[in-house]
């Protein structure tokens, strides 16, 4: 980054789970930028958990001097948390925002008199630093901005290009938790992904200063851009097969895994079996959008589908899942009814071609279901 441009962000290595529903191993971190002219911008806040500390970094870059402007980019409270006791501090910064998001504030409970409502393309100006406003709606809430700054060739990104885990600048490998965090979070929004892309195409930029993960410069900012391209299209990055399965008592998880050990004879490029009832369903999730295809396997459950399926198929639709091929298996000992949930799932989704046969297993696998799987495993393997 630009010696006028700060990080003053901040790492909740406590942190367990993200939304109170992704999980994060590692934390989270919640990033903000001061931007120094002759007036000075603070780009966003950080979430309440960490408030204190955040203050204290601004303090210090600060160093006495009055912030001008605080930029909202997006007021989901990680990012807005902390805004009011920001202006506590600083009563005289002038809040810079979308007008959705100045509808927004006082739903958040945040007071203040001092509200400038951008639109596209509008700036201000700090005195030797410009900073021009990028409608970014729906990536991923209605009020969202990105900010550019065209002395630095930089992109701030609200939370696009963000990822899960702490702020590490020298990370390598970025686009596995930004895979999960792009498809579990923006995934429904491709198409307004996309339009963003479009704008930030016509900018130099040469950094991406996201609300979450590090600052992305060089070969990596170009894998972001890469990827994000794909994943906004519902685009295949890597060819290959996920197995899905929800099992009650192992053997739906057993055919399952009868299955891969057949795709893999068959040479298929790449097999993953996924447990719905003990895996991270978040990246289960990354890896149905990641990959060409997909299996699902699951158990009968009152008439319906086990639950475990049902909510990933749910997923699914939620996120908007498409252009994919899809298998089904199903398992039932007096009436199977998970095949029948599962397509009345699918079919609704855009440009899924479900493959036959659908294989239907009584209890365990025997002669006839094998050789139904058998023919589902040359099916997927040739699509």
């Amino acid at each position: 980054m630009k010696s006028f441009i700060h990080y003053i962000g901040c790492d909740d290595k406590d942190l367990q789970l993200f939304e109170s529903q992704y999980t994060t191993p590692a934390g989270m971190c919640y990033n903000s930028y001061v931007v120094e002219g002759e007036r000075i911008a603070v780009i966003d806040s950080v979430d309440q958990r960490v408030t204190e500390t955040w203050l204290n970094k601004l303090a210090d870059v600060l160093a006495g001097r009055q912030p001008d402007y605080i930029i909202v980019q997006h007021m989901e409270p990680d990012h807005s948390g902390s805004l009011n006791a920001f202006l506590q501090a600083y009563p005289a910064t002038e809040v810079v925002c979308t007008a959705k998001a100045q509808t927004m504030l006082g739903q958040f409970g945040i007071q203040t008199a001092k509200v400038r409502a951008v639109k596209e393309g509008e700036s201000i100006d700090l005195s030797g630093v410009s900073l021009s406003f990028i409608m970014a709606p729906m990536v991923h809430w209605p009020e969202v901005m990105m900010t550019y700054c065209a002395e630095a060739q930089t992109l701030f990104s609200a939370d696009a290009f963000g990822k899960f885990g702490v702020y590490a600048a020298d990370e390598d490998d970025w686009a596995c938790e930004a895979r999960r965090y792009y498809f579990n979070i923006c995934g429904k929004y491709g198409s307004p992904v996309t339009t963003v892309l479009k704008k930030a195409s016509a900018l130099d930029i040469q950094t991406i200063c996201p609300l979450h993960g590090p600052v992305l410069e060089g070969d990596k900012l170009r894998e972001a851009l890469r990827l994000y391209g794909i994943w906004s299209s519902y685009g295949v990055e890597t060819r290959g097969v996920v197995i899905a399965h929800a099992s009650i008592h192992g053997n739906t998880a057993a055919a399952a895994e009868r299955l891969a050990e057949m795709l893999r004879e068959r040479d298929v490029e790449r097999v993953v079996v996924a447990d719905l009832c003990r895996d991270d369903m978040a990246e289960v999730i990354e890896d149905a959008f990641r990959m060409d295809r997909l299996v699902v396997c699951a158990s009968s459950y009152d008439n319906n589908v086990f639950p475990p399926m049902h909510f990933f198929l749910w997923k699914l639709q939620q996120k908007a899942y498409q252009n994919r091929t899809v298998g089904i298996v199903e398992n039932g000992s007096w009436a199977p009814s998970a095949g029948r949930e599962m397509k009345a799932m699918l079919e609704p989704m855009k440009n899924i071609t479900l493959l036959e046969p659908m294989v239907s297993i009584r209890s365990s696998l025997n002669e006839e279901s094998l050789a139904q799987l058998t023919a589902l495993a040359d099916a997927v393997a040739k699509a």
